[in-house]
């Protein structure tokens, strides 16, 4: 049986809380407030489960440099308030990094 630590039950309920505020913000015509928010937290989830290292490695891997780019460019641009460029940017980079 695999175990799972407190951090990592903790980062399964940020990812799923981030999950939900993502679809929900896309649901109510691109709301860049909560999308925004779903960002933070499916990224803060991600690195409670994996750990900060292995998000770090993961994102800057010399093959993934693109793919990252434009994944963390779309994260920004959503929280500079342009939710419909940051989410087509985010899909982009999100489709070139797990290709």
């Amino acid at each position: 049986m695999v175990t799972i630590s407190d951090f990592q039950k903790v980062g399964i309920g940020l990812v799923g809380f981030g999950v939900f505020f993502l679809l929900f913000g896309m649901l109510l015509y691109f709301d860049s407030v909560l999308l925004a928010f779903g960002n933070i937290l499916f990224l803060t989830g991600l690195m409670f489960i994996t750990g900060m290292q292995r998000t770090a490695s993961f994102f800057f891997q010399r093959h993934k440099f693109r793919g990252s780019f434009f994944f963390l460019g779309g994260v920004f641009l959503v929280l500079c308030r342009w939710p419909i460029i940051g989410m087509l940017v985010e899909s982009y980079g999100f489709v070139l990094l797990f290709r």
